[in-house]
């Protein structure tokens, strides 16, 4: 059901992601050119994902070929009884940045469906654009259509009014998603469809960043006022003087109420190519599941500190690595390829 007026303004919010989730959506891989060379592994990286997503919220997987991930799921003890496979198209698997996303209201849930453009870089999103409403008419949803562009990694909230993003993302002329929209008429859409109030604007995002400035590559709500950042150490890497900008700018921030954040670091990975280019590789792409926390992990010593970071912020959850060096190759890891979908009214997930 298309609705004309905001969502905020009948009382819906988006949640954070560590509240309580119904599902988690994602898209199962086949456009094996944004892994060129490298997509043999893919779907088996899906596969532990899946695995470890299906013990605490259904995963629907959206796919019009549902009989080989199925056949890899049950080799892998997968329950497909917790599995959905939705026979949507897609263009490419990042479901993060043009899936539903969802708000809750009343106890009830309904889809922003943003319009998506390829990060203002690709061409091949015509079915990806689809999704959202598509979903919307599957759950039997309200429907809301802001009219303006915007990917999911290029947001992050705290579910009690604050939201997180950078300039780099939403106000730069390179990859521009909204031309001629000023940071007031941006912040006016987010605050009606998404029921923040409260802006934390950080300025660049990291080295080989695809999407030019995603904040879900370098800083995160981890609780309504608990923040990991990602930080580099080494001073003569790309990264290390914009991650300290964001570090310091994340440190003097308040939140909605004016109560100031609690900022932790978390490492960045040593710096990761494949066929001479950069690729993002940062563990602040972890995705928050309703009993698990999944976390990229590239082979580097500093894995465990990134994963012992989390645990300690996060310990009602298990916190596990997922091997992300093939992943990450598609230039975005595990945050990037999932969204999830609250479980509206409830105080404790739903399987």
């Amino acid at each position: 059901m298309l609705s004309r007026k905001a969502p905020a303004s009948l009382g819906y919010r988006m949640p954070a992601e560590w509240e309580p989730h119904a599902a988690t959506w994602i898209a199962w891989p086949h456009n094996r050119e944004d892994w060129p060379g490298k997509f043999s592994p893919i779907p088996w990286v899906y596969v532990e994902i899946v695995r470890r997503l299906h013990l605490s919220e259904r995963v629907r997987i959206l796919t019009t070929t549902p009989e080989r991930p199925a056949r890899m799921l049950c080799r892998a003890g997968v329950d497909l009884g917790r599995i959905e496979f939705i026979p949507f198209p897609t263009d490419r698997c990042w479901t993060r940045d043009y899936g539903p996303m969802f708000v809750c209201g009343d106890g009830k849930l309904a889809i922003n469906d943003w319009r998506f453009n390829g990060w203002a870089k690709y061409s091949n999103w015509k079915r990806d654009i689809r999704i959202a409403a598509r979903a919307a008419r599957r759950l039997k949803t309200a429907l809301f259509v802001p009219g303006l562009v915007l990917e999911g990694g290029a947001i992050d909230v705290n579910g009690q009014g604050t939201l997180l993003t950078t300039e780099e993302c939403l106000l730069s002329e390179t990859q521009q998603r909204n031309p001629g929209k000023s940071r007031e008429e941006i912040e006016a859409a987010l605050s009606a469809h998404l029921g923040v109030r409260h802006f934390l604007w950080l300025r660049r995002g990291i080295a080989g960043d695809d999407t030019h400035g995603h904040i879900d590559d370098i800083a995160r709500f981890v609780g309504p006022r608990t923040v990991v950042a990602a930080v580099e150490d080494n001073a003569s890497d790309a990264n290390y003087v914009p991650l300290q900008e964001n570090l310091e700018l994340l440190r003097g921030m308040k939140d909605q109420d004016g109560n100031r954040l609690e900022v932790f670091a978390l490492p960045m990975p040593e710096p990761l190519y494949f066929d001479n280019r950069r690729l993002p590789a940062s563990y602040a792409n972890f995705y928050i599941a309703n009993e698990v926390v999944l976390v990229p992990t590239f082979d580097d010593p500093r894995d465990r500190a990134a994963i012992g970071v989390l645990s300690e912020l996060l310990p009602d959850r298990k916190v596990v690595g997922i091997h992300a060096v093939d992943l990450v190759w598609g230039l975005g890891t595990l945050h990037c390829l999932t969204q999830q979908e609250p479980a509206c009214g409830s105080s404790s997930p739903r399987l």
